[in-house]
């Protein structure tokens, strides 16, 4: 199969066209700084509120940012009649009770991935999302890139045929001292890195029909690393590796009968990707390995929804995230993983 002369246009939005909406911010940490820099940087949406368990810690992230107000409890954000949308980014294990209180007070939620610890939770979000006509989102940036746009138009067309396999990794090494390392805040791989190949390969090749796991734990108690295997329809299949010991190189390949995509490392990040055809000849998608500068799409996507009088995303349907969890949910019960909330749970 010839490859195109040329690759399609990336299809998003302009971040000043789609009406903006009031903000709140629920978890001032490391990536909430990144998120509101982008946002400030590139739309033209507005940060209105910022709220944390430490109210000190609020009012400190919104001097440092110009955002009007600050609350000491996510029952206070929720409760302010300014805010369209509540961008949660607190710790994993706080993201499912979080977004329950803002659906519940009729907030449209942006929450960073995952969803919740499990799919049941997940399950439960989606379902009161949806009787509360409210627009909930996970934020997976990466499916809101243009990167990925032009990477669907390109899968589409059917540019390297039917594709049969998908081969992803996603490492990094993090000291003792990091919240990944702690069973109490649902550390491991697999929420935080794990999840990347997981929704690529179950996006690109649809559920898993069948799980296979094997793991290593940490010397911190949580899970360490897992390989993946998964059978998809067709016998199509999937390989997928996650691990908190090292970094790795993080890039991903989309295996076709008509040629390969191999995405660079991190696969899931603005960047690089080529198209192969099967006789070696490749065409070239180029741009800088941005990091965080791009985290913005996420914000002008769930606005233009929004606006459009969507509840959920066409990009990242709430389905989608439900079936990530799924997956990851197989893997950790293979593996014998159980997070301490549900532990709790269960008593």
């Amino acid at each position: 199969m010839a490859l195109p002369s040329h690759l399609p246009q990336a299809r998003n939005p302009d971040p000043l066209s789609v009406p903006s909406l009031s903000w709140g911010i629920l978890g001032p940490g490391w990536i909430a700084q990144r998120f509101v820099t982008s946002v400030r940087e590139h739309t033209g949406q507005h940060i209105h509120a910022v709220g944390d368990i430490n109210l000190a810690s609020a009012r400190q992230f919104g001097e440092r940012f110009g955002i009007p107000k600050a609350y000491g409890s996510s029952q206070e954000l929720v409760a302010d009649k300014d805010i369209d949308v509540v961008y949660i980014s607190t710790p994993h294990h706080t993201h499912f009770p979080c977004a329950l209180q803002a659906i519940n007070a009729g907030k449209h939620v942006l929450i960073e991935k995952p969803l919740a610890l499990n799919a049941s939770e997940v399950a439960q979000l989606r379902d009161l999302a949806r009787s509360k006509k409210v627009f909930m989102m996970e934020a997976m940036w990466t499916w809101y890139l243009p990167k990925y746009d032009v990477l669907r138009q390109l899968l589409a067309e059917r540019v390297i045929g039917e594709i049969h396999s998908v081969i992803a990794d996603h490492g990094e090494h993090f000291g003792p001292e990091h919240r990944i390392m702690r069973a109490d805040m649902a550390g491991g791989p697999l929420l935080d890195l794990g999840s990347y190949p997981v929704a690529l390969a179950t996006k690109i090749l649809g559920p898993a029909l069948q799980v296979l796991a094997s793991g290593q734990p940490s010397p911190a108690g949580v899970n360490g690393q897992a390989s993946i295997i998964l059978r998809h329809a067709h016998d199509h299949q999937s390989s997928l590796h996650t691990t908190l010991f090292s970094h790795t190189p993080g890039s991903a390949t989309l295996a076709g009968t008509e040629g390969f995509i191999f995405i660079e490392g991190m696969f899931y990040t603005p960047g690089p990707f080529h198209v192969y055809n099967n006789q070696r000849e490749v065409i070239s998608y180029q741009e800088p390995r941005a990091s965080y500068d791009q985290l913005y799409h996420e914000a002008v996507h769930l606005a233009f929804c929004v606006a459009a009088g969507l509840t959920e995303s066409p990009l990242r349907p709430l389905d989608d995230s439900l079936v990530t969890m799924q997956t990851i949910d197989e893997v950790r019960r293979q593996l014998g993983i159980v997070f301490d909330q549900e532990r709790v749970s269960v008593r």
